[in-house]
């Protein structure tokens, strides 16, 4: 089973995506994570994508697909897998449709998670990573803080802040970059009948952890 996180940055993807992760045994494969393992290790597509991410800009297609196939065809990924922050636009969604049919597979749940502005900013701003790239658990210092500021609840290792979760003008720019190029995927896989769109907010008291539960029940 394959199954989608869209949303903008700060709508609790990661959290979602982690939840759903570690009841099902199914990897959370985040591009992002792709793009940092890559250039971490300097592979000749992490060289590229690197001369886009310094930028602030997104990664062309060209590479980005690539990555995410590689990652697709490693063994924990078979029985089902999670993609988190991928597909960004229309040609990589068309792109990941034409890469799963050639497995016998398809795109079974797409999950889009929605919450006001003000949260989002509010949240991103607070949101904090465990530095480990092992573990990737993520936090937020006013809705989901560790136990122990400053250290990850599940491996010790210190939690930090991403360098583009620091200013809110580019946290703005972000989100409507998503408006443009990432929103038209909703309608995409709406009229494919697979769309489940989910509000995560503190005005509702309906957080990541509810949203994860709801839709384990209609998985399992």
């Amino acid at each position: 089973m394959v199954i989608l996180m869209l949303g903008a940055q700060g709508t609790g993807k990661g959290t979602v995506a982690g939840l759903l992760s570690e009841s099902l045994g199914w990897p959370q494969i985040s591009t992002g994570d792709i793009f940092r393992k890559n250039i971490k290790e300097e592979t000749p597509l992490g060289v590229e994508a690197k001369k886009y991410t310094t930028k602030g800009e997104l990664v062309p297609d060209e590479i980005t697909v690539p990555m995410v196939v590689d990652r697709l065809n490693e063994k924990d990924a078979q029985a089902g897998a999670i993609l988190d922050g991928f597909p960004r636009n229309l040609a990589q969604a068309e792109k990941l449709d034409e890469i799963l049919a050639q497995k016998g597979k398809k795109v079974d749940l797409v999950i889009n998670l929605t919450s006001p502005k003000d949260e989002i900013i509010t949240r991103i701003l607070n949101r904090r990573v465990c530095s480990n790239q092992a573990c990737k658990t993520t936090y937020n210092l006013t809705m989901h803080p560790p136990k122990e500021q400053g250290i990850c609840d599940k491996c010790g290792a210190q939690i930090v802040q991403r360098e583009d979760d620091c200013d809110e003008a580019a946290i703005q720019k972000r989100l409507e970059l998503y408006d443009e190029k990432t929103l038209p995927l909703v309608e995409f896989y709406s009229q494919k009948g697979v769309l489940r769109t989910e509000e995560i907010s503190e005005k509702t008291g309906r957080l990541g952890k509810e949203v994860a539960e709801d839709i384990l029940q209609g998985i399992k």
